[in-house]
């Protein structure tokens, strides 16, 4: 057992939960139950899984909780790519947190193949 908030991969993917809020408050209205609840689910859902994860007595059990957090940062990276063609975001934007979560991903790979 270790402690999560020392993981930067955890760190990463706290930023991005709290980038995530931010650019989501100026989204539409009438998106607030629909893309904006499910965006911000998934994004705190990596950071959540990790530490969950890693209170657990198994590598094989942490693994399993990281490998749900790769497949929520999966989530947020379409959701993000629908959201710049729904011309929620700007393309800087857009940019800014796809790099984010390529580098969480590229993280939560490495730290599977280093437990295991």
């Amino acid at each position: 057992m270790q402690d999560y908030k020392s993981l930067k991969v955890w760190q990463n993917a706290h930023a991005l939960a709290l980038e995530v809020y931010s650019l989501t408050s100026k989204f539409p209205k009438e998106e607030l139950y629909g893309l904006v609840n499910q965006i911000r689910r998934a994004a705190v859902s990596i950071a959540a899984n990790i530490a969950e994860g890693s209170s657990r007595t198994s590598n094989k059990d942490f693994a399993r909780f990281l490998q749900i957090s790769f497949g929520s940062a999966k989530e947020v990276e379409y959701e993000i790519l629908l959201s710049k063609d729904l011309n929620f975001i700007e393309i800087e934007s857009f940019e800014k947190i796809q790099h984010q979560i390529e580098e969480i991903k590229k993280m939560l790979v490495g730290l599977m193949k280093a437990i295991r």
